[in-house]
């Protein structure tokens, strides 16, 4: 039996057997932190630790649909988020737990294509020319449990995001082989989830004209192996530089039509106030909205936690990532005061402009508390506010953070 075989056949019974599967099939790490806690820094914030298969125990927000969350720490590790502690978000309890990635198919169709067809797995790895890209995946949600004052929804700390090597087809090519027609204004997609408790079938939509422009992909390979089961298994939408919210997982349907689409997980769910900031007065709501969009710009420190100790008279470096919605990260500046004074940090590799981008910088702390901040520019001049924007629905969060560390 090949690799791929024995992959297949162990991923149509794997989410079955639930967390106890991980020592028989051999997955992943021991789950040696299985219910052990986990407190964010925020009211109500307890959590377990738990490894689901193919994951090393991630923060559990919601178990029925899995909501993970990566813990942080894991963001110092390397700019690639590894498979088995990259965060999985579902909005429908009815997630698939058997797939056959060899006899899946996508069905292309709409009243806005010609020829609508069926695309098996083998084929799109066979039949067009993979290409590769790294690109972070940032839930919506991210950081929504400190908002203030709290908004309703899943009160996630920093751990809702990812990076990760993407290879797949570019969905431009495969939706030239569907005819699209000159009616064609929206493509919308499906995934094997269901709605078992309201709120309709997870579909998602993209304006023609950014479904073709050659990045947005399906993609079947993640840093280098299949995709895991509770990424999205055989074959996701990956959309750079956008909220995970339109990464459809477990894709099994795409549709080219003549209109714009209003289902209920593009409107009324996951719109922004509709205003440069994306953002109005606490307590109040938006005069107007539209859906999300792209990333704002994000930076944070991972070397060093909240409350850390780091030794007086003596140099320490600090490192973290920054990112934004596809423009690229061209400047982060530190703080040691508070954003009193600021000065320049180092960039590191650049992997592309949907990546993490790696900076660091050295300070040598007196005996004390330190305040700790950093900011990020983007290349078309965008950065981050010092005071937390606020919206009903707990997206977008990008003010600068701090991080308070004592030196002794």
């Amino acid at each position: 039996m090949s690799d791929h075989d024995a992959i297949n056949r162990l991923r149509r019974r794997l989410l079955t057997g639930g967390a106890g599967l991980l020592a028989g099939a051999g997955l992943g790490r021991a789950a040696l932190a299985q219910g052990a806690g986990f407190e964010h820094p925020f009211a109500n914030g307890a959590r377990r630790l738990v490894a689901y298969p193919e994951k090393r125990p991630l923060i559990v927000l919601t178990s029925r649909p899995p909501q993970l969350e990566t813990p942080f720490e894991v963001f110092n590790e390397g700019l690639i988020t590894p498979n088995d502690a990259f965060f999985v978000r579902y909005h429908h309890a009815g997630i698939p737990t058997a797939i056959d990635g060899d006899q899946h198919v996508i069905r292309i169709g709409g009243n806005a294509v010609g020829k609508p067809f069926e695309l098996s797995m083998a084929e799109l790895r066979t039949q067009f020319k993979p290409i590769e890209i790294v690109a972070v995946n940032q839930c919506s949600g991210n950081s929504r449990g400190l908002f203030e004052p709290r908004v309703t929804g899943g009160q996630l700390g920093h751990g809702a995001m990812g990076n990760a090597r993407w290879l797949g087809v570019p969905l431009r090519e495969v939706l030239s082989r569907a005819e699209l027609k000159d009616t064609a204004r929206q493509v919308t997609f499906d995934g094997l989830d269901t709605a078992l408790f309201g709120g309709g079938d997870f579909v998602k939509a993209l304006d023609v004209h950014h479904a073709l422009d050659g990045e947005v992909m399906l993609a079947y390979r993640m840093n280098g192996a299949e995709l895991p089961m509770l990424n999205g298994f055989p074959v996701r939408l990956v959309v750079p530089g956008h909220y995970g919210t339109y990464w459809v997982k477990h894709l099994s349907q795409i549709d080219v039509i003549d209109r714009e689409y209003d289902g209920f997980w593009m409107k009324p769910a996951y719109r922004v106030p509709d205003n440069d900031c994306a953002c109005v007065e606490p307590g109040t709501a938006p005069a107007a909205t539209r859906p999300i969009g792209r990333f704002n710009v994000r930076s944070f420190i991972t070397s060093l936690s909240d409350g850390a100790r780091v030794a007086a008279g003596r140099e320490t470096v600090v490192r973290g990532i920054a990112f934004d919605g596809g423009q690229g990260v061209r400047e982060v500046a530190y703080s040691t005061d508070g954003g009193q004074s600021w000065r320049g940090a180092r960039l590191g590799e650049d992997l592309g402009r949907y990546s993490f981008r790696e900076f660091s910088f050295a300070f040598t702390p007196p005996r004390g508390r330190h305040d700790l901040r950093v900011r990020a520019w983007n290349r078309s001049g965008q950065s981050q506010p010092m005071q937390a924007l606020w919206q009903p629905a707990g997206y977008m969060r990008n003010v600068v953070e701090s991080v308070s560390v004592t030196a002794a």
